[in-house]
């Protein structure tokens, strides 16, 4: 089968591997579609990071580059390993795609998701979105509706990630967020936002984010800090008050210092985007207005819940897709555009199976 497989920086090849075996507690799966994600676009232009490189095996997998990727991604069972008794051939399913230890519990109240040498499908090792077909253990497998779409159910994942930072912030209906990019992650953590009650602003500079965040309605406000005044408008907006709650999800230094200028005391801050440089932070600031600065990353126990709100109707995926490519069309059409075209490209996604 096809199968893009990382080797190193800027070394990514598209080569036919064996097909994956369906082992006892396992789910084989016939990919559908999977998006390509910010991790990977770090991964090809400065990894190895999250993929273990070559001779250095993960600790959990056991595995090192060259490694296949993707881990956003939807598909259809095709088989189900002895011991299997809830997952049917034929079900469309999604994927929450970790490597975690065996003995590392998941159920309600456990953070597995920062359980030691925690890494991902697609990145760590055990197979990945961009190949035909995977083979995943049991409780990573999600099933879903088969009313949504399967191109649309490949951004389930960066929408759990939304969902997960929306949970981190402890915002509730009736709050005023303010969103600091417009990037995939902002602009699907808004419509999680919206779904939840909330009053969205975000702030974007791109031209073509700001439409889309129009074009999907998931922001109330959208501001543009190169045409307006943020602090006046904001305060306008909140009657001198302040954001209840902000997320940063720019990796962008000014953007986080807007967002803890216009948190209200008390609030909260939420940075949600991966840095790869240090990061200053106003601590006068933030001990002045006592406000919360917290981290999120991944999920956790999230995916049920982001699943129903697409299945109720509540986010619709379906404007967050900007292009559809083929396996081969990978690197060209789609970590290229993504590189070097960012502004217009919110989400590719890639077909193994074309």
């Amino acid at each position: 089968m096809k199968a893009a497989r990382f080797y190193d920086k800027k070394d990514i090849r598209i080569e036919d591997i064996p097909e994956p075996k369906v082992e006892p507690g396992t789910v084989g799966i016939d990919v559908a579609w999977c998006g390509i994600c910010g991790t990977d676009l770090h991964e090809f232009m400065e990894g190895p990071i999250f993929i273990p490189p070559c001779g250095h095996p993960h600790p959990i997998s056991g595995e090192s580059a060259p490694i296949t990727m993707g881990h956003e991604f939807s598909g259809v069972v095709y088989e189900v390993g002895e011991g299997v008794d809830d997952i049917e051939v034929g079900q469309h399913v999604v994927v929450e795609p970790y490597i975690i230890a065996d003995d590392v519990p998941t159920d309600e109240g456990n953070n597995y998701h920062l359980s030691e040498n925690m890494n991902f499908i697609g990145l760590g090792g055990r197979g990945g979105g961009l190949s035909e077909k995977i083979a995943v253990k049991r409780r990573w497998v999600h099933p879903i509706s088969n009313d949504i779409p399967l191109d649309q159910a490949a951004l389930i994942e960066p929408l759990a990630v939304g969902y997960h930072a929306f949970v981190r912030s402890g915002a509730k209906e009736g709050d005023v967020a303010l969103v600091g990019g417009g990037g995939p992650i902002g602009l699907l953590l808004s419509s999680v936002l919206k779904a939840k009650g909330l009053t969205v602003i975000l702030t974007e500079l791109s031209k073509a984010r700001k439409d889309k965040a129009h074009e999907s309605g998931v922001a109330d406000y959208i501001l543009d800090p190169t045409e307006v005044d943020l602090k006046e408008e904001v305060m306008k907006i909140t009657e001198g008050r302040g954001v209840d709650v902000a997320f940063e999800c720019s990796s962008v230094n000014k953007v986080l210092d807007s967002l803890v200028e216009l948190t209200k005391p008390a609030g909260v801050v939420v940075i949600v985007s991966i840095w790869s440089h240090p990061a200053s932070i106003s601590v006068h600031s933030v001990v002045m207005k006592e406000l919360d600065v917290r981290g999120t990353i991944g999920y956790v126990n999230n995916h049920r819940d982001t699943i129903e709100l697409v299945e109720q109707g509540l986010v619709n995926l379906e404007p967050f897709i900007t292009q559809r490519i083929q396996l081969d069309d990978l690197i060209s059409e789609g970590f290229e555009r993504l590189i070097h075209n960012n502004e217009s490209a919110v989400k590719i996604i890639v077909n193994p199976n074309l």
